[in-house]
């Protein structure tokens, strides 16, 4: 069966548009039912039609745990298999967390739990890190606490900035993330108490990226 998603973000989508463009070329075997945002202004709402937007702000609807409410019901009514977290700049509240609990998954741009939040390529370049990378894992309360599913590593250059290490961790954002994504939609990953599970089995150490990954 068609995993249905739902997409929260609130930047530009350059991992919603790997997602609908694998879909497009037959890779992933889901469909985007909704996307949502807390920046009416977000770009990723122009990566679909009309139909499947929906954006509000926290001020908008009287303060953080109204709109967690507002968005949980909009997100339910499309009945979503997964939620998607795609460069979503807010914290989720304990209550929407609960509500989804074991179908919210987060791409994060560093190697959790290092560099939690916000500027993880600066941080991780102040820090001397000699690798970086992205994660994907369980949306919890906490920020960016969730057990971690897989990871990417890239190495830091001599010379890097931000800038260029950025780019460097989002050319394997995509295929991380659409990785993850097809276990998900073939039913074979799964939450439970506070452990990533594949095919039945706890992930002890995060999966690492797959060569063959597109």
């Amino acid at each position: 069966m068609t995993a249905r998603l739902a997409i929260l973000a609130s930047g530009r989508g350059s991992n919603l548009q790997a997602i609908l463009d694998a879909i497009a070329a037959g890779t992933l075997d889901a469909s985007v039912v909704g996307v949502f945002s807390d920046k009416p202004e977000a770009p990723a709402l122009q990566r679909v039609p009309e139909a499947l937007r929906w954006s509000r702000t926290p001020k908008s609807c009287g303060g953080r745990a109204a709109f967690d409410a507002v968005l949980g019901d909009a997100v339910a009514a499309c009945a979503p298999d997964w939620i998607v977290c795609v460069g979503y700049m807010r914290i989720l509240g304990e209550a929407f967390v609960q509500r989804f609990a074991g179908r919210l998954l987060n791409i994060h741009p560093s190697l959790l739990p290092k560099h939690k939040g916000l500027h993880t390529h600066q941080r991780a370049l102040e820090a001397g890190d000699a690798e970086h990378g992205a994660s994907v894992h369980f949306v919890t309360a906490e920020l960016d606490g969730g057990a971690v599913i897989a990871q990417a590593r890239v190495p830091v250059q001599p010379g890097d900035d931000a800038d260029t290490l950025a780019a460097r961790v989002l050319a394997v954002e995509h295929p991380l993330l659409l990785q993850v994504l097809r276990l998900a939609a073939a039913g074979r990953l799964a939450e439970r108490n506070g452990q990533a599970v594949l095919d039945g089995q706890a992930v002890f150490t995060p999966l690492p990226l797959e060569s063959t990954a597109t």
